[in-house]
């Protein structure tokens, strides 16, 4: 069945009967999920070794399954390999981010990143096998009509949340580049009015020298709040 606008349709429920699992069973599964999801960092420096494009093409499918707004679902995925593409995109994003660094972000900002060690070289973007481009749809364009479409930051943000998730349950390393601006990014890839660059996501496996830095996650009691 093909996705359609169903503005001003009835609503029509289905039943919904998940299999329940075994209270035994949920605590295996969240330990598990925790401490697999525990050992992921973002990572900057990839190998060229191929990944299968249907471990990429699940991945997406899994991100597609994100609550969105009115269930309007406002996103675009854009996987690209073809390296004359993806060097366009690092040449403008690396314009963008040499102006960033040279002040555009200021000196709180630029004091925040300087304990990750990046700036404005962006060499996964050509080095890693694939990206992901992830676009939200700010309305949907029905031939002439506009269809607008409700809380789209917050409905993609989750997608990409889950999509980082997925792939790295796949065995496979991501980072989530967002330069400032990113027309550029529609402008290369030629999306409709309707899209905005939401994140650059590059994806492979780590080089075998690949090093991240030396971080601490907040613990669990200074995020988790009980009521």
């Amino acid at each position: 069945m093909t996705w359609a606008p169903i503005h001003d349709l009835p609503y029509t429920p289905v039943p919904y009967r998940p299999d329940r699992i075994s209270a035994h069973e949920a605590l295996r599964t969240a330990a598990s999920m925790r401490e697999k999801m525990q050992a992921r960092r973002t990572v900057r420096a990839f190998s060229s070794d191929l990944v299968p494009e249907q471990v990429i093409i699940d991945a997406i499918a899994v991100a597609a399954t994100a609550p969105s707004g009115a269930h309007q679902q406002p996103w675009t995925f854009v996987v690209v390999t073809d390296p004359e593409v993806r060097a366009r995109i690092r040449e403008a994003a690396e314009e963008e981010e040499l102006i960033s660094y040279q002040g555009r972000l200021g000196d709180e900002w630029l004091s925040a990143l300087r304990p990750l060690g990046t700036d404005e070289h962006k060499p996964h973007l050509t080095e890693a096998p694939y990206l992901i481009v992830v676009f939200e749809q700010r309305y949907y364009l029905d031939g002439e009509k506009q269809h607008k479409h409700y809380y789209v930051d917050e409905s993609v943000g989750i997608a990409v949340g889950m999509l980082l998730t997925a792939l790295h349950l796949s065995g496979l390393a991501a980072l989530t580049h967002t330069p400032s601006p990113m027309k550029f990014l529609s402008e290369v890839l030629n999306r409709p009015r309707n899209e905005k660059a939401f994140a650059v996501i590059p994806v492979g496996y780590p080089a075998e020298d690949a090093v991240v830095p030396d971080l601490v996650r907040k613990d669990l009691d200074q995020v988790l709040v009980r009521v």
